[in-house]
């Protein structure tokens, strides 16, 4: 995580709080799914949060991630409900589609598929 600590400490902050709002999803928009926040990145005037989500179980991750854009008004209000103490302005929030376990199993697939013929011994 880079930036100041200033916004590492609103990350986390930010973080711990819509994970908890997650948690909660009264309303049923996850579908079941076990999501899971990996990162949350602040802007240097702590403006704008980009939220990382990892999604597992769900069946399709880019309609549910469209779905969670679509109610991103609603998040940001429950997120101005219990942050609104800590800070002066609540941040607008971007969510992004984590995609670094899944790039990790498409490089694991490849290594393993990789044909590399034994070493020769004369050289």
């Amino acid at each position: 995580m880079t930036g100041s600590t200033r916004q590492q400490k609103v990350g986390k902050l930010i973080q711990k709080e819509m994970s908890d709002i997650f948690l909660r999803d009264r309303r049923g928009l996850l579908e079941n799914a076990f999501l899971s926040i990996v990162e949350v990145r602040v802007s240097p005037d702590l403006g704008v949060a980009k939220i990382y989500l990892s999604m597992m179980l769900a069946k399709d991750k880019k309609g549910l991630l469209e779905k969670i854009n679509d109610h991103k008004k609603e998040f940001r209000k429950l997120l101005g409900d219990k942050v609104g103490k800590q800070l002066r302005i609540v941040p607008e929030i971007i969510f992004y589609l984590d995609e670094v376990e899944e790039n990790a199993q498409k490089l694991d697939e490849v290594i393993k598929n990789l044909n590399i013929p034994p070493e020769d011994k004369n050289s």
